[in-house]
């Protein structure tokens, strides 16, 4: 039985309900972070906050939550023109995808995240990406992740499992699992202390939380929270 846990956790949304759901499963969880040159930095000033609300306002979560890891990925950016990591306008290419793909940038995370979770006998790793609301990222994609999964086992000799407990369900679900985890409080916490924005808007609040209410994430967003509103009124 697997029992220790790593969640990709970036200090938004989908990941502070990755990590509950990693939390209400499994005996000792970890988290892991990247800073590769993102355009919206601030969602690193709110991990810290987002793990320190979990110590605070959830004592059962609080004593599986172990060690958090921050790890510099910073060529990830040097090496990417896209407006998640350069001060551009958010659009879409040619290609069919929005500028703010960031290729290879779930492929580095996971395989990263391995690296550490092999260090510290970590059996799972739990990510929040999504193939039904989402804006078409084929690294976000469960082929792929199952396609990684594979190599990652066997390159580490190990059988990692990855975990993608948002795959198949939409942002107004999203924030349903995280009422049915955490109650109000965890909601709350999900408004008020996580950032998604990818313009990095952190002085305008809304019902739904902070950001510029424009950009692709705050729409998916405010979308899914006005949807969870209106079915739990």
């Amino acid at each position: 039985m697997k029992t220790r846990a790593m969640v990709l956790f970036s200090g938004g949304q989908d990941s502070t309900t990755c990590l509950a759901w990693a939390l209400d499963r499994y005996e000792h969880v970890e988290t892991v972070g990247f800073d590769y040159g993102q355009r919206h930095s601030v969602e690193l000033e709110c991990r810290p906050k987002v793990l320190s609300r979990f110590r605070e306002r959830f004592p059962d979560w609080a004593r599986k939550l172990g060690d958090d890891h921050m790890l510099d990925l910073s060529i990830l950016g040097q090496i990417s023109d896209t407006a998640l990591t350069q001060g551009k306008a958010i659009e879409m290419e040619k290609s069919g995808l929005p500028n703010t793909f960031v290729p290879g940038r779930n492929l580095l995370f996971f395989t990263l995240a391995a690296a550490v979770a092999y260090r510290r006998s970590l059996q799972v790793l739990v990510g929040g990406m999504c193939e039904t609301d989402y804006s078409g990222y084929p690294d976000c994609r469960d082929n792929t992740l199952k396609a990684l999964q594979v190599a990652i086992a066997l390159g580490m000799d190990q059988p990692l499992v990855i975990e993608t407990p948002l795959m198949w369900i939409d942002k107004a679900d999203t924030w349903r699992m995280a009422q049915h985890l955490g109650g109000p409080a965890l909601v709350d916490l999900i408004r008020t202390e996580t950032h998604t924005c990818y313009v990095g808007d952190r002085a305008t609040q809304h019902d739904w939380g902070f950001g510029c209410s424009q950009c692709p994430a705050c729409e998916l967003r405010r979308k899914g929270y006005d949807s969870f509103r209106q079915f739990a009124a």
